[in-house]
């Protein structure tokens, strides 16, 4: 599936301290090891900072039946990293006269319900629609295989009461991008990959990016696989007609340095246009980018998730910074490799979870943490003790165990993260955690 979980994927990204480092390379190539090891990652890696290569890399195997290795040309499925072009198209499209990002919707779709009337393009790039995400319905994954049109796709959703009031909430929908999409191909004339080849791709020489199709050989195609019980297999199939607009493409590191410099360096978008796209609205979300910052370094980023691929890429514009990972193994490890890649290359250190100390912490101490915390409206951690293990499961997650550094925080040697538990200062009774992560703490109570 190519949405993003956020909250899904809080255990999973990295933990920090300041540090310096004088050269990061050796550093990044151990981090990335590690995961090649625990067979978590395998796929494509590239750093640069100030125009100059620190990793541009393949790792494991672009096909695991004819062991052809992952290398730097692999082309790899996008997943949502593909948003960002649809937002840019439509800003484009905006510079021309061609439309306002402010119009609401019927105005493109005139049989649009009457539930969309005041839902405008803003929110459908913002993920403030209210239009429920098509992806979660229980007839997708029973349907990923079968081919579609733009205007099917639209017709899944479009009658579906609204999750709530457009503009008042933030909520992760492919629904929107779709619709996106949809308009694109009607104002512009033209189909999606025919406007991007000649709006983006070309211009930018982009000469191995496109819209994935499955019928056709591509050179240098990475296979997807997904982990199981038995080791890596082959992932499930997903007609490519289905993601479209909001999860289609596929691409290579290479090229994606060629956009992030096209982007961000003024040749794809006149700059009050780009300030529109990096602008967040809700939940640090701009136009098919999250803005976020760590440690006072600005990060515009965005990450995607496909049968058999995971990818993430992320700039700093203050630091110069391009961070690429794009992985054909499902799992969260291109994510927590590209947040760790990023903090070395700003001097910080981290510490890997094979690298920290394992203490034992007595039974009755670790009965205290059982119990479930609420770190958001619809996201929970559960603490169990099992065989005089604590065990963790967050919302729509496996169970993992947690490890201590001593009686009151805890470590997942799954994923970089730690949790640190707190007791009230005069009853001693547990009342909250929290969860470390990307340099950055969240509260979870007690409930």
């Amino acid at each position: 599936m190519f949405q993003r979980f956020f909250m899904t994927a809080l255990l999973f990204s990295g933990l920090a301290s300041i540090g310096q480092a004088q050269n990061p390379t050796p550093r990044m190539q151990q981090i990335i090891q590690s995961y090649v090891a625990n067979k978590t990652f395998m796929g494509t890696v590239l750093v640069s900072q100030d125009d100059k290569l620190l990793v541009n890399q393949g790792y494991g195997f672009a096909d695991l039946e004819w062991n052809v290795p992952n290398v730097p040309e692999a082309k790899f499925c996008l997943g949502s990293l593909t948003k960002q072009f649809t937002a840019a198209s439509i800003l484009l499209l905006e510079e021309r006269g061609k439309l306002n990002v402010e119009d609401p919707v019927s105005k493109y779709v005139p049989d649009a319900p009457a539930a969309w009337k005041n839902i405008t393009l803003f929110n459908l790039l913002t993920h403030t629609s209210g239009i429920p995400n098509f992806t979660s319905f229980p007839d997708y994954g029973p349907t990923e295989w079968k081919d579609t049109t733009p205007a099917e796709l639209v017709a899944r959703f479009r009658d579906k009461p609204l999750d709530f009031e457009p503009g008042t909430k933030f909520s992760y929908s492919n629904s929107g991008y779709i619709v996106l999409g949809y308009i694109l191909e009607k104002v512009s004339g033209q189909t999606y990959a025919e406007f991007l080849q000649k709006n983006i791709f070309t211009p930018l020489g982009m000469t191995d990016t496109g819209i994935d199709n499955n019928a056709v050989i591509l050179p240098k195609r990475a296979q997807g696989y997904s982990p199981s019980g038995h080791g890596m297999q082959h992932a499930g199939y997903t007609s490519m007609t289905i993601p479209f607009s909001a999860g289609a493409l596929y691409s290579t590191t290479g090229d994606l340095l060629k956009w992030e410099q096209g982007l961000f360096g003024g040749k794809v978008l006149k700059p009050v246009s780009l300030t529109k796209m990096t602008t967040p609205f809700k939940d640090g979300y701009g136009f098919g980018l999250f803005i976020t910052a760590q440690n006072g370094h600005k990060i515009i980023n965005h990450g995607g998730g496909i049968e058999g691929f995971n990818t993430s890429l992320a700039y700093y514009p203050d630091d110069k910074l391009v961070v690429i990972v794009l992985g054909n193994l499902n799992g969260s490890a291109p994510d927590q490799i590209a947040a760790d890649l990023g903090k070395v290359a700003l001097g910080e250190q981290v510490t890997l979870p094979s690298e920290r100390k394992e203490v034992q912490v007595p039974v009755k101490i670790l009965n205290d943490y059982v119990g479930t915390y609420q770190l958001a409206p619809d996201f929970y951690i559960t603490m169990t003790v099992e065989n005089g293990q604590l065990m963790t499961q967050a919302t729509h997650q496996p169970k993992f165990p947690l490890f201590a550094e001593s009686d009151t925080k805890f470590f997942l040697k799954v994923a970089d993260a730690e949790v640190e538990f707190f007791r009230d200062p005069t009853t001693h009774a547990v009342t909250h955690l929290m969860l470390y992560q990307n340099g950055a703490a969240r509260e979870g109570k007690k409930q």
